[in-house]
C-alpha cells in the first residue's frame, strides 16, 4: 500500500520541488541553486542548469542564437551572464498547468452551498495561451529564467526591468478575459507585487501599500462569489488579499484584505477544498503552527502546533480515500511526513510515513539521519507525494487502488434520476444526479452545432449535471476507510470497514441493517443474493505513544505494540472464508462455514459469476521490511484514538498492490463455485480485481501491468491482454469495459469471435435439442412419433467462418489539455478582440475548419476518426456505468461527472457492441465517410459483416471481405468487377460490327487494363467462384470464371498454381471452349505441365501430347504415349532419345551418361555394369516391352498385367473425385505403367533398369531391377503421372498435378478392376463425362 515510487539520490539537500500535473516531470532546486527537471517513471533526468551562477551553456547558446539571427556584436552584458543568485521558486507552466489551476480553484469554490452559479456552471476550458510550449520557471534573487523545455530556449528577466528589487516567490496570474497573454506575479524583497506579462516581458501592474516585510509566498484562489482572488504572505506575519480579476487595468492596486496571520513570518500558504463548503486557507509561520482560515468571513477557524518544537516548512491539502479523515500534510525537518487528522475539530497529528524505511537502505549512511526540507502532493493524483531531502528525491505512493467510499444503485427503468450511496464522516449518504435539462447531447440533435462550431456533445465542456445529496438517517459505526458494494439485485448494500474490521448489510428500501459482523473482505455474488466474507477475530488495541512521553514509557508502548503485531496477525491466518444468503424475507442465513480445504491465510477475495479467493503464499520478509511493518503498525488509528492499525499499512491486507517480483507471478488464487463450493480451474496469479458482465458472458482480471480478458460462454476461453497499466476499477455493460486509471479513463471493446469450439458446441446443442424433441413425442405418442417420411430434403450448407477474438481499446478522458505543438511554431500575435469585433479568435476558427464538416440536411458530421479526449476528473473514481447514453464517474469529494459518448466514431462503437448494429450504421451518416473502414472492421469483428456492409463509405476491397463473410455473394462479384476494372471483359461476343473495329485501339487499353486488374484480385476471383459453388450460386461463379479466363488467355498473366485452379474450375462448369483455348495458351507460354492437366480435364490425349512435346517434356510424352498405345510412340522415343543424348554430349563432366546419373540416386546402388553405357553408342531408353529403335518395331499388344489396377470398367464415366486415402497413389489409364525399361544391345538379357526421367531430372528411386515384363508401379510423388489432385483445386493439397491421365482415380465406392484390354483401344474406350462432375 505504501511505496517507493521513484527515488534519486543527490548530494545536496533539495530545498524546492515542484510535480508537473499532467507529464511525470519533478523540478527541484537543492541548496547549491543547481536546478533539475526529472522524470520519475522513466526515471531519467530531462534538463540541468546552474541557476545561481551563470550557466555556461546557456551563454553560449544564446550568443550563437544572436549570431544566427544576424545580430552584431550585443551592446551590454547578455542577461545570461547575470548571476542568479540563490533560487527562490521553481515552478512549471503551460496550457495543463494554468488549466489545472483554474480548474482547482474554480471547482473549490463551487463546493460552498452559496457558490454563485457561474462557479458552478460547467468548467470551459481557457483558450490556450502558451501554445503547446512547456516553460520551466525559475524564480532567483537577481533575475526570473523562463525556459522552453521544448525548444529549449530561454529568456532571461533580470531584476533591474523589476524595480531592481530581489524576487523572492512568484505565481501565474490566469486572465478571465482573453488579451495580453500568460502573466506572472512577482514578490520582492520590499513588500511589492510586481506583475509580468510573458507575451510583452515588460511590467505591467504593481499591487502596493500592503507588506511591510519581503514577500514569502503567493496564491491565487476563488472565492465562492466568483472573484479572483491573490493571497500573499510575507516576513512581517501578515496575509494579505488582493483583487487578482484585473478586467480594470489599473496599474496600482491596494489591498482588499489585511490579516495578522502568524508572530513570526508566513511561510507558506495552500488551498483546501472542503466537501460540501466554502474552500479554506491553511498557513503556516515561522512561529511553529499551522492556521486554517475560511474564506468567506476570514475568521480564523483552528491553529495547532502539528509537531512540538519544530516549525513546518511545507503544507499541503490532502485528500486521499484510503485515509478519508485525513486532509493536511506537512512537513518539518525530521523524516517523517505528518498528516493531520479531522484539522477542525480534533486535529490530531500522526505519521503517515516514515521515509527511511521506504529507501534503500545502502543509501542512508548509518550516520546519517533522513531529514526532508519540502514536500508537495500531485495535484491531480493524490496518491503521489514527493519530498525533498538530504539525500535526494523520495515519491512515495499510497495506495493508488483505493477508491472513494461511494457506490451506485440500480436506477429504475424509465427513469433519468441515477443515484448512489457514500460514506462520509459517520454518515450513510444519498447522492442524486442527472444531465441537466439542456438539450441531451446523447440523443443526438440534428444541426447541433454550437457558436463555435463544434458539436456540442463533442467539445471540451464537460457536460453539465445536475446533483443533489440528502441526509438517510441511519448512523453508520466508524469513521475510518470503509468499502462500499452493492448486491447483484440492487436490494442490499454492504459496506465494510477492513481495518477495524466490521462490516454491515443494509437494506436499501428503508436502511435497516440486515446483517452485521467481524469481516476485512466481503464479495457480493453476481447472479443472486450470496456474499462471501472472510470473518476475523478482534485483534487487540495497540496502545498510542503519547507525544514527547519519556523513552521508559514509549519502549513499553513498542513492545506492547509488537506484541499485538503478532496477535494481528495470527488472528488473521485463522480468518476463514464463510458464504452467506440473504433471502427474500430479508434475513441472513449461513450456507457454508469455510470454504477451500488451503491451510494458507486468506488476503484477498472477488465476486462475480464464481468466487475468486486468494491466498497469501509463504514468503520471507527482510528484517528492513520488519521494522517498517511494525513502525507502521503502531501508529495510531484514525477514528477517536481507537486502536487498531493504522491507515497505510504496508502489511497485506488484500488491498495491497505492492507485490514483490517473485510474488507477483506466483499462483495464489483459487476460483470457486457458488453452488456447490467446489474449486473451479487451477490456481491463477492473484488478479488486482476482477470485474464480470452482467450477463456473465466475460470476464476481466487486472494485474500491474494489464488486464486479461476472457469469454466464459460456451466455456472459459482466454481472449487477450490490453495493456492498461495500473487500472483502478472497472465496469462492464454489454461487449464494453470502462476502464479508470489513475491518470485516463479507457474504453475497451471485446467480442469473443467464433472459435471452433462454439461451432462444436452449437452442434451439440442442436442434436441435445433434437433428441429432448424425440424424447417428448416417445412420451407422448409411443414409438410411433419416431416414423418420417423423408421428403425430398434440401440441406442448407450454412459456411460458418470463423473469426477471431477482437480487443479495441479507446482513449475516453485524460488529464491531457492538449498536445504538444511542434518547437518550430512560433506564437501567433493574438488578435485583440473588440465590441464589434466577433468574438471567435483565430484558433478556434481553424479548429472549426478542422472538427467538423456539414453533411447534406445540415446534419453536422464529425471529421475526426475519435473525440478529443475528454477531461479526466481529479483523483481516484468509482465508474458508475453508461446511463442516458453518457458513461457516469463519481470522484473522491462525492461529485458525479458524465463523459460523452455521443461522438459517432464512438457512439456506432457503443451501439454495435450493445447489439444494436442497425442504429450502429444509422450514426455513422454522422462519421466522416474516410472512418468508415475503421468502423466497417470493427464491426465485422463483432460479427455484424452483414450490417457493416451498409456503411455507405467503405472501401471496394473491404466490401468485398464483408461480402464474402455475409454470404452476400453477388455484391462481393460487384465490387470486384469493380476493383478489378474488369465489367467489358470476357462477355461472349458473336462477332464485331463496325463500330467495335472502329474503336478497337481504345478498347485494347482497357483490356490490358482489366487483365491486370483480375490478375491482381486472381485469388478473390478463385474463392468468389468456390464460394458460389458451394452455395449452389452457378450464375455468380460463371461470371467470374469469365473473366477469370478471359484474363487466362492473355501469355504469362496468371501464375501456374492459378492456371491449374482456373483449368479445373472450367472444367467443372463445363466450359469446354474456353478450356481449349486455355489450353493453347498454355503452351504457347511454356507451361508444359499445365496445358497437359487442362487438356487431360478436357480428355484431349493429341492436346495433351502436344503440350509436353511442344514444351520440352518430352518423358511424360512418351510414357503416356506407351501407356495409350498411341501410335506417336516411335517419333516421341526418337526424340526423347535424340534430346538425351544432346544433354549427354554437352556435359563435359565424367558422369555423363543418364543410367549413371541415375544410379547416383538410386537407393541401393548394385548395378555397376551399366556403369559403361556411356562408351556404348547412342543413349536408347525405351518404354518397358518396346524393341530398340534400331530393330525395326511394331508394337505388341499385350494384355495388361493383372496387377496394374488402376483402370475402371470401360462404360463407366470418369469422374473428377480425389482418391481414396488409403490407395496408394496410382497412375491410371495406363497399361504398362511408370516403369520404363532400359535394355542393353543384347535382347537376351532382360534385366532391365526401370527409370522414370523427366523433364526436372528427378529421377524415381527405385527398389530393384525390373523384368521387362512384370511392371510394378513406381511411386514417386513429384511424378507428374503419378499425382492425385484432391477437391476441385489441385494447388490446395500441396500435391502435384497429373498430367498423364484423364480422370484422376477410381472411385472410392467401385473396386478397382484390371479388366484385358488391348493396349490400342485404350483410349477409344473413354466416354467423356458430360459436365465432369
Amino acid at each position: 500500500m505504501l511505496r517507493l515510487r521513484a527515488f534519486r539520490p543527490s548530494n545536496d539537500k533539495i530545498v524546492k520541488i515542484e510535480l508537473h500535473p499532467t507529464h511525470p516531470w519533478l523540478v527541484t532546486a537543492d541548496a547549491s541553486d543547481h536546478v533539475s527537471v526529472w522524470n520519475w517513471e522513466h526515471r531519467q533526468v530531462i534538463y540541468e542548469l546552474k541557476a545561481g551562477g551563470v550557466d555556461e551553456r546557456r551563454l553560449v547558446g544564446a550568443k550563437l542564437e544572436k549570431l544566427a539571427e544576424g545580430e552584431s556584436e550585443p551592446k551590454g552584458k547578455p542577461t545570461e551572464a547575470m548571476r542568479g543568485g540563490s533560487v527562490k521558486q521553481v515552478n512549471f507552466y503551460d496550457d495543463d498547468v494554468r488549466f489545472w489551476q483554474l480548474w482547482r480553484n474554480r471547482s473549490s469554490a463551487a463546493e460552498a452551498p452559496s457558490a454563485v452559479n457561474q462557479v458552478t456552471s460547467a468548467f470551459s476550458s481557457p483558450p490556450p495561451s502558451t501554445k503547446g510550449r512547456h516553460f520551466l520557471v525559475i524564480c532567483c534573487e537577481n533575475k526570473a529564467i523562463f525556459l522552453d523545455l521544448v525548444t529549449m530556449r530561454g529568456r532571461d528577466v533580470p531584476k533591474q526591468d523589476l524595480d531592481n528589487k530581489s524576487l523572492l516567490c512568484m505565481e501565474f496570474l490566469s486572465r478571465s478575459v482573453g488579451g495580453d497573454g500568460p502573466l506572472v506575479a512577482f514578490g520582492g524583497s520590499d513588500g511589492v507585487i510586481r506583475v509580468l506579462s510573458m507575451i510583452t516581458w515588460k511590467l505591467v501592474r504593481r499591487y502596493t501599500g500592503g507588506h511591510k516585510g519581503s514577500i514569502s509566498c503567493l496564491m491565487t484562489f476563488m472565492a465562492s462569489s466568483g472573484e479572483a482572488l491573490l493571497v500573499s504572505g510575507a516576513s512581517d506575519g501578515l496575509l494579505i488579499l488582493w483583487s487578482a480579476d484585473h478586467g480594470q487595468d489599473s496599474r496600482e492596486l491596494v489591498p482588499k484584505l489585511s490579516l495578522k496571520a502568524h508572530d513570526g513570518g508566513v511561510v507558506a500558504v495552500e488551498l483546501s477544498r472542503v466537501v460540501g463548503g466554502a474552500p479554506q486557507l491553511i498557513t503556516i509561520g515561522a512561529d511553529k503552527t499551522l492556521a486554517i482560515w475560511d474564506t468567506i468571513t476570514f475568521k480564523e477557524l483552528r491553529r495547532i502546533k502539528p509537531v512540538p518544537k519544530m516549525a513546518c516548512h511545507s503544507v499541503a491539502s490532502w485528500c486521499h480515500p484510503r485515509a478519508p479523515n485525513l486532509d493536511i500534510l506537512t512537513c518539518v525537518k525530521d523524516s517523517h511526513i505528518w498528516a493531520i487528522e479531522h484539522p477542525t475539530y480534533s486535529a490530531l497529528t500522526r505519521p503517515l510515513c516514515e521515509l527511511s524505511s521506504l529507501v534503500p537502505p545502502q543509501v542512508l549512511a548509518p550516520s546519517k539521519k533522513l531529514r526532508v526540507y519540502c514536500m508537495v502532493a500531485h495535484p491531480l493524483q493524490p496518491h503521489l507525494v514527493a519530498t525533498g531531502t538530504n539525500i535526494g528525491v523520495i515519491v512515495s505512493e499510497f495506495d493508488a487502488r483505493s477508491l472513494p467510499a461511494v457506490t451506485p444503485l440500480p436506477t429504475p427503468s424509465g427513469s433519468r434520476e441515477h443515484s448512489a450511496v457514500y460514506v462520509v464522516e459517520r454518515e450513510l449518504k444519498l447522492l442524486t444526479f442527472q444531465l441537466s435539462n439542456t438539450a441531451n447531447p446523447s440523443l443526438g440533435n440534428n444541426s447541433s452545432l454550437s457558436d463555435t462550431g463544434r458539436f456540442k456533445g463533442e467539445s471540451f465542456e464537460p457536460l453539465p449535471v445536475k446533483q443533489v445529496k440528502k441526509h438517510i438517517s441511519t448512523p453508520v459505526p466508524h469513521d475510518s476507510y470503509s468499502v462500499l458494494s452493492v448486491s447483484s439485485s440492487g436490494k442490499y448494500l454492504a459496506i465494510v470497514w477492513p481495518d477495524i474490521p466490521y462490516f454491515s448489510i443494509y437494506k436499501v428500501s428503508d436502511w435497516s441493517i440486515v446483517d452485521s459482523g467481524s469481516a476485512r473482505l466481503l464479495a457480493w455474488d453476481t447472479c443472486r443474493d450470496r456474499f462471501a466474507i472472510l470473518e476475523s477475530t478482534l485483534p487487540p488495541r495497540i496502545p498510542i505513544i503519547p507525544k514527547g512521553g519519556s523513552s521508559r514509557k514509549a519502549k513499553e508502548a513498542a513492545a506492547a505494540a509488537a506484541q499485538a503485531a503478532a496477535a494481528a496477525s495470527s488472528a488473521a491466518a485463522a480468518a476463514s472464508v464463510q458464504v452467506r444468503i440473504l433471502l427474500d424475507d430479508g434475513t441472513s442465513n449461513i450456507l457454508m462455514r469455510s470454504i477451500g480445504g488451503r491451510s494458507e491465510p486468506v488476503i484477498g477475495l472477488h465476486g462475480g459469476a464464481l468466487l475468486g479467493v486468494a491466498y497469501r503464499t509463504s514468503r520471507r520478509i527482510s528484517p528492513i521490511a520488519a521494522t517498517a511493518i511494525s513502525t507502521i503498525q503502531s501508529m495510531p488509528l484514525s477514528g477517536f484514538g481507537s486502536g487498531g492499525l493504522s491507515s497505510f499499512t504496508t502489511f497485506d491486507d488484500g488491498f495491497s498492490s505492492h507485490k514483490s517480483p517473485a510474488d507477483a507471478g506466483a499462483q495464489n488464487f483459487q476460483l470457486y463455485s457458488w453452488e456447490t463450493f467446489q474449486p473451479v480451474g487451477g490456481l491463477l496469479p492473484q488478479p488486482e480485481w476482477t470485474a464480470w458482465d452482467q450477463t456473465v458472458e466475460y470476464c476481466a482480471f487486472a494485474y500491474q501491468q494489464y488486464i486479461v480478458i476472457s469469454s466464459l460462454r460456451p466455456q472459459y476461453r482466454y481472449l487477450g491482454d490490453v495493456a492498461i497499466p495500473c487500472a483502478t476499477s472497472a465496469v462492464w455493460h454489454r461487449r464494453q469495459l470502462f476502464v479508470a486509471t489513475p491518470t485516463t479513463i479507457e474504453c475497451v471493446f471485446v467480442d469473443a469471435g467464433v472459435s471452433p469450439i462454439d461451432v462444436e458446441t452449437r452442434k451439440i446443442k442442436e442434436e441435445m435439442k433434437l433428441k429432448d424433441a424425440q424424447a417428448r413425442a416417445i412420451a407422448e405418442h409411443g414409438e410411433l412419433a419416431l416414423i418420417t417420411v423423408d421428403g425430398p430434403q434440401s440441406v442448407t450448407q450454412e459456411r460458418i467462418s470463423l473469426r477471431p477474438p477482437m480487443l479495441q481499446v479507446v482513449r475516453l478522458a485524460s488529464f491531457q489539455h492538449a498536445p504538444s505543438v511542434p518547437p518550430y511554431l512560433t506564437l501567433p500575435k493574438q488578435s485583440k478582440v473588440d465590441g464589434d469585433d466577433s468574438g471567435i479568435p483565430k484558433e478556434i476558427e481553424d479548429r472549426k475548419v478542422n472538427e467538423i464538416a456539414v453533411g447534406g440536411g445540415g446534419v453536422s458530421v464529425a471529421v475526426t476518426r475519435f473525440p478529443t479526449e475528454q477531461k479526466r476528473p481529479v483523483g481516484p473514481l468509482v465508474v458508475v456505468g453508461v446511463r442516458d447514453g453518457v458513461l457516469w464517474l463519481i470522484d473522491r469529494y462525492m461529485c458525479a461527472h458524465a463523459l460523452s459518448l455521443s461522438h459517432p466514431g464512438i457512439r456506432c462503437r457503443c451501439l454495435a457492441a450493445y447489439g444494436d448494429a442497425v442504429s450502429a450504421v444509422k450514426w455513422a451518416s454522422r462519421l466522416g465517410r474516410e472512418h468508415h473502414d475503421d468502423l466497417a472492421q470493427f464491426m465485422l469483428g463483432m460479427g455484424y459483416a452483414t450490417e457493416a456492409l451498409h456503411l455507405p463509405g467503405i472501401s471496394k476491397r473491404l466490401e468485398f471481405d464483408l461480402a464474402m463473410q455475409s454470404n452476400d455473394l453477388k455484391r462481393a462479384l460487384q465490387c470486384l468487377l469493380t476493383m478489378s476494372n474488369s465489367r467489358d471483359i470476357g462477355q461472349d461476343t458473336p462477332g464485331l460490327n463496325l463500330n467495335d473495329i472502329l474503336s478497337l485501339t481504345a478498347k485494347k487499353e482497357n483490356v490490358v487494363e482489366a487483365v491486370q486488374g483480375i490478375v491482381k484480385f486472381a485469388k478473390e476471383f478463385l474463392d468468389l467462384i468456390d464460394a458460389a459453388d458451394a452455395t449452389a450460386q452457378g450464375e455468380i461463379a460463371r461470371e467470374a470464371l469469365k473473366r477469370l479466363a478471359a484474363a487466362g488467355s492473355v501469355k504469362g498473366a496468371l501464375q501456374g498454381h492459378e492456371l491449374r485452379g482456373l483449368s479445373l474450375r472450367l472444367a467443372n462448369h463445363g466450359e469446354l471452349t474456353r478450356l481449349s483455348g486455355l489450353v493453347n495458351n498454355l503452351i504457347s507460354v511454356g507451361l508444359g505441365r499445365e496445358a497437359a492437366f487442362s487438356a487431360a480435364v478436357l480428355g484431349d490425349n493429341a492436346l495433351m501430347e502436344k503440350g509436353w512435346q511442344d514444351t520440352g517434356m518430352l518423358a511424360e510424352a512418351v510414357l503416356h504415349a506407351h501407356a495409350h498405345g498411341r501410335p506417336t510412340l516411335k517419333n516421341l522415343v526418337q526424340a526423347w532419345n535424340k534430346m538425351l543424348q544432346k544433354e549427354v554430349e554437352h556435359t563435359p563432366s565424367t558422369k555423363t551418361d543418364a543410367a549413371s546419373a541415375f544410379l547416383a540416386s538410386l537407393e541401393e546402388p548394385k548395378l555397376t555394369s551399366l556403369g559403361e553405357a556411356g562408351k556404348k553408342p547412342p543413349i536408347e531408353i525405351l518404354p518397358p516391352g518396346m524393341t530398340s529403335l534400331s530393330v525395326s518395331i511394331s508394337v505388341q499388344k499385350k494384355p495388361a498385367p493383372p496387377n496394374q489396377n488402376s483402370q475402371q470398367q470401360p462404360g463407366k464415366q470418369l469422374l473428377l473425385e480425389a482418391p481414396p486415402a488409403t490407395a496408394t497413389v496410382s497412375a491410371p489409364l495406363q497399361s504398362d505403367s511408370t516403369p520404363v525399361s532400359a535394355p542393353s544391345q543384347s535382347e537376351s538379357t532382360q534385366a532391365s533398369v526401370s527409370a522414370l526421367p523427366q523433364s526436372e531430372s528427378t529421377l524415381a528411386p527405385v527398389s530393384s531391377p525390373l523384368q521387362s515384363e512384370s511392371s510394378e508401379p513406381v511411386l514417386d510423388n513429384r511424378a507428374p503421372a503419378a499425382a492425385s489432385a484432391s477437391g476441385p483445386d489441385s494447388v490446395g493439397s500441396g500435391t502435384s498435378v497429373p498430367e498423364t491421365s484423364m480422370s484422376n482415380s477410381t472411385l472410392a465406392g467401385v473396386p478397382p478392376q484390371a479388366p484385358e484390354i488391348q493396349q490400342t483401344s485404350v483410349s477409344a474406350t473413354l466416354p467423356m463425362s458430360d459436365p465432369l462432375a
